[in-house]
């Protein structure tokens, strides 16, 4: 069955919320994106109105040049009894040549033809409906041929003769070359607003990346504040992030003095108490041997200097929210102290100890934890093996594992759980008092991990302990 922790932390990690894309982008690149679609949403607007004034432009300059063009036509017409003539050579010699591009006619008021000129033999034009003298209509026309034209149509009133006449003078361009003109414009456009897009998003990203400045200076002096380099963030900023600065080395200057004050109490505590047991228990020691009460008063002290032990790491456990601004601890030095000292405890059974740390192995933490964790799956190996203990580990960019077997008799698989509680033992004739593995169990779980009990490969226990970074 599992314990309450590991079934809290499950339902922990079942509460947490899921990051979407959006949360998980840096800061940068969240400006650049957003830049980057607003800048091509001006660009496709700018484009288009850019487009539109340059097509109106072009048009209206057709339409004054086709307008020139009727104004020669009325000065070569001339009227005679037959209608308007018109000479064979035209001042506009594209007139005169078939399917040159330019075409005109003549309309009566009624709005039959009754002239075209020599250019627009073959061709079916678009006929706009007569004019009243002086209006005037330009408009994009489609041909009967399928081609698309620009025409541009003149309300005539000829008074030269004894009965002024109504005409409408048409003249028509193939608008094959004014669509080439503004498509040439359209690519010229793309490109020089392409360029212009590509060298403000590269202005865009060097000035982010000047303006973020302070904020990377701010997030390496935490991390160099978290690895224990240095006390605070020192350096200076500008007035947005010195607010940030200031309550982050407030709350930094705060837990240091609430974890002063916590290790003040816990060592003043723990002297407190540990004169009067002592005194209390040399009495005891002095007393008759026989004393019915002496059995019990040794048993309730034993009990209270548990029950101290316990609150004491109680304390020490819900003081390890500081554990992050303690520098590392290199873990194969402590483990050479700690197996140095047992080898003068345990020095009638020469144990063999294959330590397998390598050296820039670090915990995360409170050393004196780490040398607690550690001290006691060490001291339970030494006290259970036959002759070798082995000590090994490995540390990654998330968990640092620590793994000490040994070739004892080993931990059945049905009290593996059960030892880990505090006051249970695996053998009540062998000395201690049960707490050491509970004591691990505890600090361990106060950093978010776990320990394991299993078989090990030399024939006794295997206990594993794995801490998160």
């Amino acid at each position: 069955m599992r314990s309450t922790e590991a079934r809290e932390q499950e339902d922990a990690t079942l509460r947490t919320p899921r990051l979407d894309v959006s949360q998980m982008l840096s800061l940068r690149t969240r400006v650049v994106l957003s830049a980057a679609a607003v800048l091509t949403l001006f660009i496709l607007l700018t484009s288009l109105a850019l487009e539109r004034a340059m097509r109106e432009t072009v048009a209206s300059a057709r339409e004054e040049r086709l307008q020139a063009q009727i104004f020669l036509l009325m000065a070569a017409g001339e009227e005679e009894s037959a209608g308007l003539v018109f000479p064979n050579a035209l001042a506009e010699s594209r007139l005169t040549l078939p399917g040159s591009g330019l075409y005109a006619q003549v309309l009566n008021a009624l709005g039959d033809p009754l002239w075209q000129s020599p250019s627009a033999v073959g061709t079916e034009l678009p006929t706009p409906v007569p004019l009243a003298p002086g209006q005037r209509r330009f408009e994009h026309g489609h041909g009967h041929d399928g081609m698309d034209y620009l025409v541009l149509a003149f309300g005539v009133s000829w008074a030269t003769g004894p009965t002024p006449q109504d005409y409408t003078f048409v003249v028509a361009e193939d608008s094959s070359a004014f669509e080439a003109e503004i498509t040439q414009f359209r690519a010229s456009l793309a490109g020089w607003l392409g360029g212009m897009a590509l060298l403000m998003l590269v202005a865009l990203v060097l000035i982010l990346r000047w303006g973020l400045t302070p904020l990377r200076q701010v997030a390496a002096e935490v991390a160099a504040v978290e690895s224990g380099q240095q006390p605070q963030i020192q350096g200076r900023y500008p007035a947005e992030i010195r607010v940030l600065t200031g309550n982050l080395n407030a709350l930094l200057a705060h837990e240091r003095a609430r974890q002063r004050r916590l290790d003040n109490t816990l060592g003043d505590l723990a002297h407190s108490l540990k004169t009067p047991l002592a005194v209390m228990r040399g009495a005891i020691d002095d007393g008759e041997p026989a004393d019915p009460v002496r059995a019990l008063l040794l048993e309730q002290l034993t009990r209270m200097g548990h029950l101290v032990e316990y609150q004491l790491q109680r304390a020490r456990a819900g003081g390890r929210q500081a554990a992050t601004l303690a520098p590392p601890v290199p873990v194969r030095q402590a483990a050479e102290r700690l197996i140095a000292s047992l080898h003068k405890v345990y020095r009638d059974k020469r144990v063999q100890v294959d330590l397998e740390l390598d050296h820039a192995i670090v915990f995360r933490g409170i050393e004196g934890d780490l040398l607690e964790m550690l001290g006691n799956l060490l001291d339970n190996a030494f006290k259970w093996c036959g002759r070798r203990v082995r000590l090994s580990g490995e540390g990654t960019r998330n968990a640092l594992k620590l793994v000490i077997d040994d070739d004892g008799p080993g931990i059945p698989s049905a009290q593996a759980i059960h030892l880990l509680e505090r006051g249970a033992r695996a053998d009540e004739t062998t000395p201690g008092h049960g707490i050491g593995l509970a004591v691990v169990r505890e600090i361990c779980t106060a950093y978010g991990g776990e320990v394991r009990v299993a078989s090990s490969p030399l024939g006794g226990a295997r206990l594993c302990l794995r801490l998160p970074i």
